[in-house]
């Protein structure tokens, strides 16, 4: 790979995951360090430090459903610790454990083959289990998560509506620049 991409100047072909994995972040500079210092180094919303405006902000203030995902394999946030929303949060929390790891296991599109999820909604009223236990709790499907996920949002959505229009557009979404090489 190394070989011919930077000695060679040769390209490997791409995939799909690997296009999306090689795209920016699309944020400004200080939002991004800030988000990677604050929120996923220092994890300082679990604790209680992240502040909004001067105010420290705690998961257990919140009180809107969640839907959390995790995926199998993930070396970068290993299920278990971004399981621990159930822990922190006294609202509705849905989590799933997708198959995959950090990049596939999200992007997991319907029709992917040889992909499955375990769901689970734990209500503001029922007790914390372990992650040991709510594997053996959470119902088993195949496929893409995507589609429950899209269903959790239907159920707390209002009707559809049509997108506005962009007077002088450049192009329809989702750009030309999806159709780069």
């Amino acid at each position: 790979h190394i070989q011919h991409s930077y000695m060679m100047g040769e390209d490997d072909a791409s995939s799909d995951l690997m296009a999306w994995n090689s795209d920016s972040t699309r944020m400004p500079y200080k939002m991004h360090s800030e988000y990677l210092r604050k929120l996923f180094l220092n994890n300082e919303l679990s604790t209680g430090h992240y502040m909004i405006d001067g105010h420290p902000i705690a998961l257990s203030d919140l009180h809107l459903p969640i839907f959390a995902v995790g995926t199998e394999t993930d070396h970068v946030a290993p299920w278990k610790s971004a399981f621990k929303i159930d822990l922190l949060s006294s609202s509705a929390v849905t989590f799933v454990l997708t198959k995959g790891g950090h990049n596939a296991g999200v992007i997991s599109e319907p029709g992917h083959p040889r992909r499955h999820y375990r769901i689970h909604t734990r209500l503001p009223d029922e007790h914390y289990i372990s992650p040991e236990d709510w594997v053996d709790t959470a119902d088993m499907h195949q496929g893409s998560w995507w589609e429950a996920w899209s269903a959790w949002l239907g159920e707390r959505s209002g009707e559809p509506v049509a997108a506005p229009t962009i007077k002088d557009a450049l192009a329809d979404a989702p750009g030309t620049y999806v159709m780069v090489p």
